[in-house]
């Protein structure tokens, strides 16, 4: 049988269509559905990393549960414990080993809070033991403020790649921070950096525009109040060292309010 040329030329046309659409090959020894797309690698290890994650819990029971163990602690001492024993905060889900409460005097005039606890804070189970805050005791010694401080995070299980804690999970471990405001009942507080600052005082200006002002954190029950210095975070210090000039202007005026308050 011979195959007349408009045949071939046909045939040629049909095949350079298959070949432009990337069928490259007329059969293979198993169906292969060509339609779908594999996700790209990072899809893959973000599902593989999130797979045991468990579901965090209902916000509002967790934020109910926060404010009954805070309020049961009578000590700091009792807080800790307490904050250890709370299940609520998703970031305990996430990879952290251990809670991180608190460092320094439990009889401290000046109350520092930082954002959360980072690698070295979560193998430790201290905050602020890391290079940022070594150079955070430096001012605070140089300033005449050593061994005057105790030293609290925003949440207290570290966050994965040590982001910036939400502002869902800084709110349902906010009990615990007010119930260590009110326990300690500081002459002055200090917070570190923007997501402490705008936490704490419930605003949404930018730390360069609060570091450096006086502001007030007042409990909406019971009479505990104090003045409030935000600045600069040492982390953003030991990247940007020009920075320091201000944050070291903040820390002595606080410690210049503590020493005329007697």
């Amino acid at each position: 049988m011979t195959t007349r040329p408009s045949d071939a030329a046909a045939t040629e046309s049909l095949l350079a269509f298959w070949r432009d659409a990337g069928v490259d090959a007329c059969f293979e020894d198993a169906p292969v559905d060509r339609t779908h797309v594999a996700p790209p690698p990072a899809v893959k290890a973000v599902a593989k990393a999130t797979a045991s994650v468990v579901a965090a819990p209902d916000a509002g029971d967790a934020l109910s549960e926060a404010r009954r163990l805070a309020a049961g602690a009578g000590t700091l001492e009792e807080l800790g414990l307490a904050i250890a024993a709370f299940e609520g905060c998703p970031l305990k889900g996430m990879g952290a080993t251990q809670s991180v409460f608190s460092r320094g005097a439990p009889e401290a005039p000046v109350l520092v809070i930082g954002e959360g606890p980072g690698a070295e804070e979560d193998q430790r189970g201290q905050p602020f033991v890391g290079k940022a805050g070594q150079l955070l005791d430096r001012m605070l010694r140089e300033a005449g403020l050593d061994g005057r401080v105790f030293i609290i995070n925003t949440v207290f299980w570290r966050p994965p790649g040590n982001r910036t804690p939400t502002a869902a999970e800084q709110a349902v471990c906010a009990p615990f921070v007010e119930r260590a405001f009110a326990l300690l009942k500081p002459k002055a507080v200090l917070l570190l950096g923007a997501a402490a600052a705008k936490s704490v005082l419930a605003t949404d200006e930018g730390i360069m525009r609060m570091r450096g002002q006086w502001r007030e954190w007042r409990l909406s029950e019971g009479a505990v109040s104090a003045p409030v210095m935000p600045t600069l975070h040492p982390a953003f210090l030991l990247r940007q060292p020009i920075a320091k000039r201000q944050a070291w202007a903040d820390i002595l005026s606080l410690a210049a309010r503590l020493d005329a308050d007697g």
